[in-house]
């Protein structure tokens, strides 16, 4: 069977299912008694084991298979979820995504797993030995040999109190049925749309591949009556008798509260009692009418009630990245050529022509929209690795760490997204290792002993900010100021928050001891390199002993922006909307000299000023009037002297190239209406 039309399809669900299996197993080791939580996680994995098998992986299957026999223990009650076995699962989980990379990569690397499948079985006959006699305890045998354990009766006895029925149905297929597989699923299928089907025996796999008799038997919770649920089996052909009993629920409390006292002696099953209810409909194996079943289908639907309206479910089409990438670029020559009529149009003043224009701009401005936010993806997908990273070292580090997420939803460009996650892995390390202090030091200091550490995102205006907050140790501004004079930094006339942002220069660290996880200084600098390269700022806000906050600002899309273009000399440059907080008039009165830098006054604000002529070496023009532009990075002010403006426009980002690469001073170029190339300053880049 050829397979490789399926591969790309096999390793997107199989990468969405290991992310699930890795959020649900955190959810499950802070909430060991959800239910619902264990029957999702045994869920995924048999789904990643079934397309592992199709796809004739067999070594992921099989450790798929291993790890879904531990989780079985989970779901039947007979083992508690501690860290240790969460752990162990966890290492199952990295190894899985290994294989998976390795499929993706076409690499034919094989990786051992022997040691995992090893401690997984162990995990199972541990889990086993351990509880041998309680699981004896919790057996209690139906009317129709179906075994419940604890959490089964736990379930029925939930369901009860929410106004539930539990029946035991048991189905006799006829013996000339020619395929019972796929009567089998009918059954279960017909029988799931009415309720949820507890307990099953043959089980599904047994079922998918024929390794049964002719009887089915099923336990189903369901708000329908025995009868109701009678008329549904009977309706289906192929199908000679169905027995139906209502469970009765004293037996189930008695075995519960036996097993809660411990009184119950090993071995002991306490039978399910049956009501008086008992009703049993045999069904000859000539039948051939369809009317009987047409009727026993319009009784169901009577008695059922009038069905509930499904809502649709979201629709979504899976497209190449490059498709959308070029869409992207075709786009942005579209607003280019817009740009060049505009001009032409301004010259031949033709109000037709411009009528039309028109309406070509408002058509090319929706479908440049309507691109960006197909090219928008939710941080989710990058936030979504951090919970398991920071359960992972606060276990190594021996730190209890309550680790919080808002604002998942917040939307980037794609572009963003695939270059954000490394510098935020960097700073929540950070803020686990350095930020947050050990139990003891936090329980000296009157805190809680466990630590909190917060990852906050949201939109504000055309940047989206996001903040890494913990309730930490803070910066200490000496450590910070000894370090840095060690390395030869001059730190006289700087702020305090000036010198707390210098943890982001090179090879600077204040941790003496290197740690796995930190202390080489090797961190902080490539979350400041990766942050700027994508047009964004990074500050860092502290009050020692009491936290310190991250804030990482960052543009929503690096393709479209709106810019002023200005002049320096006979150049053009655009500078980005975004950093511009306002435009003054320059006057040679205002410009003052502080430590040897020229400053402007502005309403009794003391502002750097930069004049880009001499910054970007080139010639400057002899103008009567000159501006100055009042840009903000961040928490910084500074003023861009330049010679005139030349209006506000939307332009494209084009990178600069390998040639061009090691231009820090611009993040890009773009063509204007009239066909010449403008450099975009990086605002960033010349602080």
């Amino acid at each position: 069977m050829d397979t490789s039309q399926y591969m790309s399809m096999f390793l997107e669900e199989s990468l969405d299912n290991l992310q699930t299996l890795n959020e649900s197993l955190l959810d499950l080791e802070q909430n060991p008694e959800d239910t619902d939580k264990v029957n999702e996680i045994f869920r995924v994995a048999h789904t990643i084991k079934g397309m592992a098998a199709t796809m004739g992986f067999t070594d992921l299957a099989e450790l798929t298979h291993k790890m879904e026999d531990v989780l079985a223990e989970f779901r039947e009650g007979e083992l508690k979820v501690t860290q240790d076995v969460v752990t162990v699962l966890f290492d199952c989980l990295d190894t899985l995504e290994k294989m998976v990379d390795n499929v993706q990569e076409g690499s034919d690397e094989k990786i051992d797993i022997d040691g995992i499948m090893k401690a997984l079985t162990d995990i199972k006959n541990n889990g086993n030995s351990a509880v041998e006699d309680k699981k004896d305890e919790q057996k209690s045998a139906s009317a129709i040999d179906l075994q419940l354990n604890q959490y089964d009766s736990s379930v029925i006895k939930q369901a009860k109190e929410k106004g539930f029925n539990s029946i035991e149905i048991v189905v006799t297929l006829s013996e000339n049925t020619l395929l019972k597989s796929a009567r089998a699923f009918l059954i279960v299928k017909d029988l799931e749309e009415h309720g949820e089907i507890l307990k099953s025996e043959p089980s599904t796999q047994e079922i998918e591949n024929e390794e049964f008799d002719f009887e089915l038997k099923f336990i189903l919770v369901t708000k329908n009556s025995v009868d109701e649920i009678l008329s549904v089996v009977n309706s289906i052909s192929e199908v000679s008798k169905v027995e139906a009993t209502l469970i009765s629920f004293e037996g189930i409390d008695v075995a519960l509260k036996e097993i809660d006292e411990k009184e119950a002696p090993a071995k002991q099953e306490v039978p399910v009692k049956e009501e008086t209810v008992k009703q049993e409909v045999v069904k000859p194996v000539e039948e051939k009418s369809v009317e009987p079943k047409a009727e026993a289908k319009k009784e169901t639907a009577k008695k059922a009630g009038p069905k509930k309206e499904v809502k649709k479910a979201h629709q979504s089409v899976r497209v190449d990245l490059e498709r959308i990438d070029n869409l992207m670029n075709m786009v942005s020559e579209l607003v280019i050529y817009r740009t060049r009529l505009e001009q032409i149009v301004n010259v031949q003043k033709s109000q037709e022509l411009n009528e039309t224009l028109e309406q070509v701009g408002r058509t090319t401005s929706d479908l440049q929209d309507l691109v960006m936010k197909i090219r928008m993806l939710p941080l989710d997908t990058v936030f979504n690795r951090f919970p398991r990273m920071i359960r992972d070292v606060s276990v190594e580090l021996n730190k209890e760490i309550n680790f919080i997420i808002e604002g998942a939803d917040t939307e980037l460009d794609r572009t963003v997204i695939d270059e954000i996650g490394e510098p935020l892995i960097h700073l929540l390390r950070n803020a686990a290792d350095h930020g947050i202090e050990s139990v003891e030091k936090r329980v000296a200091q009157g805190k809680s002993p466990v630590g909190t550490v917060k990852l906050v995102a949201y939109q504000e205006g055309t940047k989206a900010l996001i903040k890494v907050i913990d309730d930490g140790a803070g910066i200490n501004v000496e450590k910070v100021k000894a370090k840095a004079e060690q390395k030869g930094i001059n730190t006289e006339g700087m702020s305090e928050n000036d010198i707390k942002n210098l943890i982001f220069a090179q090879g600077f660290s204040t941790n003496d001891v290197v740690t796995d996880i930190s202390g080489r200084g090797v961190g902080m600098d490539v979350v400041k390199t990766k942050i700027a390269a994508l047009g964004g700022t990074v500050d860092v806000l502290s009050e020692e002993g009491k936290g310190s906050t991250f804030v990482i600002k960052l543009p929503l899309t690096l393709q479209i922006i709106q810019a002023l273009l200005v002049k320096v000399g006979e150049e053009t440059l655009a500078i980005s909307l975004g950093f511009i907080d306002r435009v003054i008039d320059y006057k040679e009165e205002n410009i003052k000299r502080s430590n040897g830098k020229e400053v402007i006054v502005y309403r009794e604000n003391v502002i750097p000023l930069i004049r880009l002529n001499e910054t970007l070496d080139i010639e400057a023009s002899e103008t009567n009037k000159k501006f100055v532009i009042i840009v903000n990075v961040g928490d910084k002010t500074i003023g861009l002297l330049v010679d005139s403006l030349h209006g506000q426009q939307e332009i494209v980002i084009k990178p600069l190239g390998k040639t061009l690469k090691n231009l820090d001073q611009y993040i890009g170029a773009t063509i204007l209406g009239n066909g010449l190339v403008t450099l975009i300053l990086d605002i960033g880049a010349l602080l």
